[in-house]
C-alpha cells in the first residue's frame, strides 16, 4: 500500500502535519496538494486543536514541486491552474493558502531544503523556525518561472520590496541564519522542533479564541484602510466578550490561577 504524501497526527491540542516523501525531499505532487487541503480541513473541524506544526519527514522540509511527477499530466495541471470562482485561489494556491486561513497558529519547522513551492508553503505558516544550515530559495527563477503558489503575498509582507524582488528574480540560495536576518524565518534553532513546542506552550497560556481572532485581525488588516481595521477590531472584540474562554481568562487573572480553557469557539 502506498504511503500518504501527507500525514496528520493529532496529540491533544497539537496537530503535526508531515510532508511524507522523504526519499524525494518531500517534492510536491498532486497527492500532496490534496493531502494538505484535507489535513487543514480536518484540523479546522477539530476545535480542540490549539496549534499546528508543519514539518517534512526525512532530512528536508520540501524541495519544491516534483516536476517529473507533476508535469507529465498536463491536463491535470491545466485543471488546477483555473481559479475557483468564489475563493479566488486555484488548485496550486489553495493547498498552501489554506494554512494562512486556518484559525489556529501554524508553525513551519524547516531543515534541509526549503525550495520553490516549499518556501511558499513555509511562508503560509504564521511562524517559521529553521535550523541554521537549512537552505532556502525562491527557486522558480531557475526554471524561467514566477512563484505562483501564493507565496508572493506573505513574502511581500515580510521583507522590503527590493529584497523580495532580488530573491524572486535571482533564485538566490540562502541559509536559515540568513533567512532570519532577512525577516523570512521567525527564529533559528539547532533543534527547531523543540523551539516550536516552546512557542506552542506560550500560545496555549492564552485563550484559543483570542489567539484565533488575533491571527485573523492581523492578517486581514495588514493592508487595509484604518477605517476597515477599526471596524474589524470592534467586531472581533464583541465576539471575544461573548466567549466562555474570555470569561475563563478573566477569572484566572483575577484569582491568579492557571486558566482552564475549553475548545475554541471562534472561527
Amino acid at each position: 500500500m502506498t504511503a500518504p504524501h501527507v500525514d496528520v497526527e493529532i496529540d491533544g491540542p497539537i496537530a503535526r502535519v508531515w510532508l511524507n516523501r522523504p526519499d524525494k525531499l518531500n517534492g510536491i505532487t498532486f497527492e500532496m496538494l490534496d493531502g494538505l487541503v484535507q489535513a487543514a480541513e480536518r484540523i479546522e473541524r477539530d476545535r480542540s486543536v490549539r496549534a499546528v506544526i508543519l514539518e517534512g519527514r526525512g532530512p528536508s522540509f520540501c524541495a519544491g514541486l516534483d516536476f517529473g511527477r507533476v508535469m507529465t499530466n498536463r491536463r491535470e495541471v491545466f485543471k488546477r491552474f483555473l481559479p475557483h470562482p468564489l475563493r479566488g485561489t486555484n488548485g496550486f494556491q489553495r493547498p498552501l493558502w489554506v494554512w494562512r486561513e486556518l484559525p489556529v497558529p501554524v508553525i513551519a519547522v524547516t531543515r534541509g531544503h526549503v525550495f520553490g513551492g516549499g518556501i511558499q508553503l513555509a511562508l503560509a505558516a504564521d511562524f517559521r523556525i529553521t535550523s541554521p544550515d537549512c537552505q532556502w530559495s525562491v527557486m522558480e527563477a531557475k526554471w524561467g518561472l514566477v512563484p505562483d503558489m501564493s507565496g508572493t503575498v506573505p513574502l511581500a509582507e515580510l521583507v522590503p520590496a527590493d529584497l523580495a524582488k532580488r530573491l524572486v528574480m535571482t533564485g538566490e540560495v540562502f541559509s536559515g541564519e540568513r533567512a532570519a536576518e532577512y525577516g523570512i524565518a521567525s527564529q533559528v534553532a539547532e533543534d527547531p522542533g523543540k523551539a516550536a513546542l516552546e512557542l506552542i506552550e506560550a500560545l496555549m497560556e492564552r485563550s484559543p479564541d483570542s489567539v484565533a481572532a488575533s491571527k485573523r485581525l492581523l492578517d486581514e488588516t495588514r493592508h487595509s484602510t484604518a477605517r476597515r481595521a477599526f471596524r474589524l477590531e470592534r467586531r472581533l472584540q464583541r465576539a471575544m466578550l461573548k466567549s466562555p474562554n474570555t470569561r475563563e481568562a478573566r477569572r484566572a487573572g483575577q484569582e491568579k490561577d492557571t486558566p482552564r480553557f475549553g475548545p475554541r469557539t471562534f472561527r
